[in-house]
């Protein structure tokens, strides 16, 4: 058997048999909705109840306008308790491409526009218990257009940084938004190897 084949029948080991699932009454989380599947250990043959919250997909973007600074955002985060610096980003809508919503969240949360957009891959954001995927974008030349159209429920500072700034902060602990990071590190190179840092808490 060739190493491929033997990486494909231990895929196949790890796979395991989805029995049923269901939907709990009244459990929207807003975001997410909660599921449950009832599935079989192939190594052992025994049922368990596993969650997943399912969701749409997301996007985040770094966007770079015309002096190469990224534009960054400040939000309150409910999560953590406190405001993050991260990139830009949301879901993305029913019918809509991640190209679209990439183009979409930038207007509506900092105001800007690019005609320069490419693709920079997908991240499993917990493949643990989520369903869906967090595409990056990368936007160049990115220019401001309108006021930021923030819907009801945010609260948004725009920033821009230069590319030292952007490494700054991440290497001193201001940016730990791990999706923030992903499409960052895309970007850039972040951190010097093996890298370090003091444990300190963002202001």
């Amino acid at each position: 058997m060739s190493s491929e084949d033997k990486k494909t029948a231990q895929n196949w080991a790890l796979e395991w048999e989805h029995l049923d699932s269901r939907y709990e009454p009244h459990n929207n989380l807003m975001l997410f909705t909660k599921r449950i599947d009832r599935l079989r250990n192939p190594r052992n043959a025994q049922v368990f109840e596993r969650l997943v919250l399912e969701s749409v997909d997301w996007v985040n973007m770094v966007a770079l306008d015309e002096e190469r600074r990224c534009v960054m955002i400040r939000q309150y985060r409910f999560g953590v308790g406190y405001a993050t610096l991260e990139t830009p980003g949301g879901m993305v809508d029913p019918g809509e491409d991640s190209g679209a919503a990439a183009a979409r969240e930038l207007l509506e949360e900092t105001g800007y526009v690019s005609e320069r957009w490419r693709y920079l891959g997908a991240v499993e954001p917990n493949p643990a218990f989520h369903n869906h995927l967090c595409h990056h974008w990368l936007a160049e030349d990115a220019h401001v257009a309108q006021r930021p159209a923030q819907d009801a429920g945010e609260a948004i500072v725009v920033e821009l940084m230069d590319e030292d700034a952007v490494r700054a902060a991440v290497q001193k602990g201001e940016i730990r938004h791990a999706l923030a990071l992903s499409v960052l590190s895309r970007v850039y190179s972040l951190w010097p190897l093996p890298f370090t840092q003091a444990n300190v808490t963002p202001s």
